[in-house]
Parts: structure tokens; sequence; C-alpha cells
């Protein structure tokens, strides 16, 4: 395996399905199953689940953006339970950690707790984004992948990486295979915000975007096979 520790950016709505909203565990389950067998092989598992299924804070402009986001940082943390009890149901070791303390259901974010977690073979799942209001939890991936001293962050999203335009709205959307963290702040590319971008840039972590739909992708992006695209220092 190329990446022995990653940090994998999981979107709420990557959860829901076909419904859109929610959480559709058939489809919860699928994405586990691919991240058990490739933590079966030995490779160590961090994930960073967004909320977007349930809440989005960004457009409730009427209530204040704190408390909006509190409630997004909630909506996370029912992700990261959701994946918690399919990786249990699939006999894969798991701890859920979280930004914002909730000692009832779930351990709080500690770094060397959330290492040694995964030097025992454990999946950690991390919820509440960063802990704190106007950070997005693609920043927390990031941050999480510093603090971890993650060898990759593996952005997973419903299309097969980088595109010089919307894919979905655009025919002539060229797919990038390659391209630099400064490269992607200065053309404005939607890969991730640029808190995000640049915190990885800094830390020198590569970013890889890829499509979670289809099976075997993970392996195939942890095997330093050329899957979506990858973002890095040249």
């Amino acid at each position: 395996m190329k990446y022995k520790r990653i940090l994998l950016k999981l979107s709420g709505e990557s959860l829901a399905g076909s419904k859109g909203t929610g959480i559709d565990f058939d489809k919860v389950l699928d994405v586990c199953r691919e991240i058990t067998e490739v933590a079966k092989k030995g490779v160590e598992v961090a994930i960073v689940v967004g909320g977007g299924n349930f809440w989005r804070g960004r457009s409730n402009q009427q209530m204040d953006r704190c408390t909006s986001d509190y409630i997004g940082m909630l909506g996370t943390t029912m992700n990261a339970l959701a994946i918690g009890d399919a990786f249990k149901q699939l006999n894969q070791p798991v701890r859920v950690q979280t930004g914002v303390e909730m000692r009832q259901i779930a351990e709080y974010y500690i770094k060397d707790r959330a290492i040694k977690h995964l030097t025992n073979n454990r999946v950690v799942v991390f919820g509440c984004g960063t802990g704190s209001p106007f950070f997005s939890t693609d920043t927390a991936a990031a941050l999480r992948a510093a603090e971890i001293n993650a060898d990759a962050l593996l952005k997973a999203t419903n299309v097969d990486g980088i595109y010089t335009k919307d894919p979905k709205k655009y025919e002539d959307a060229e797919k990038i295979d390659e391209i630099t963290y400064m490269e992607v702040l200065n053309k404005k590319l939607n890969v991730m915000d640029t808190t995000a971008t640049s915190l990885c840039m800094d830390n020198d972590i590569p970013i890889i975007v890829f499509d979670i739909n289809t099976n075997g992708n993970l392996k195939k992006v942890v095997e330093g096979k050329k899957i979506g695209t990858i973002v890095e220092n040249k």
C-alpha cells in the first residue's frame, strides 16, 4: 500500500443514497465495507464526515451563524454514529470521537488517543468538525490529517476527480489528473475550501479526489493507482 495512514473525508450526502437527505443505512454499509477491506490490509483509516444530508448551515441566513454551525455539528455526529454502528456490524473495530464533548455517546477528541486507536487497527471517525463555528468539515479534515500525520487526505465525492468546469453542467469540462495546490487556489476550483487547501499545502499533505460510488476505488487509491485527481506540490 502506498499510503499507510489516511484521512478519508466523507460528505453527508454520500450517506443519503438516492434519498438525498437523511441516512440510507444500506449505503452506509456499502461504504464501510470498502473501508473495512482497506483496513484489514493494514491501512490506518481515520474519517471526517460532513452533515449536509441533515443541515446546510450557510443556507440559513436568518439564523445566527454560530448557532447554525453548532446544529451542523450535531448532524455530523449523527452520521459518525451511523458509520460507527456499520463498522461494528462488519466486525471492524472502531471509535467515534467528537470535537464537542458528548460523553454519553462518543469519546472527546484527543490527538494522542486517536493515534493510539489507529495503531491498534481501529478505524477512527471524527464528528463535529473542528468543534468551532466558522470552519467547514473540509477544514476539519485537513486539520485532523495534519494532527494525526496522515500520509494523504482522500476526498470521496460523487464525481471521478477535479474538472475544469462542473461536468454536470458543461459538456466541454475536462478532467484534471494532477494539479498543484496553488493552481487550485488561483483558479478557484471547487475542490475544498481555501482554508483546507492552504492547510494541506503548508503541511505537504496530498489531496486525492475520487469517486466513492465505484466499488474498489478506495483500495486502488490507497495502492497508489491513478484514480481521480491528485493535488500536491511539484
